[in-house]
């Protein structure tokens, strides 16, 4: 079960994302100051044919300010 805090930190984190779609299946977190999270997502690619695929989307979401990516990892 994904909390209420981590789904707004990855909406927040992905908003611009372009191209292809992550959809978070789950989390693991780590807080340090802030909360380290890495979603393991489905992906989609917005191609004709769409490609789908996985990955892990790590995102930093500090005490103030807003979450970011800070890697993600196609798998």
């Amino acid at each position: 079960k994904i909390s209420a805090e981590a789904k707004e930190a990855f909406a927040q984190a992905t908003r611009d994302i372009l191209g292809v779609r992550y959809s978070p299946v789950a989390v693991s977190t780590q807080i340090v100051a802030g909360v380290n999270y890495k979603f393991f997502c489905n992906t989609q690619a917005a191609t004709i044919l769409p490609l789908y695929g996985a990955a892990i989307v790590s995102i930093y979401a500090p005490l103030k300010g807003d979450a970011h990516i800070t890697h993600i990892q196609t798998l």
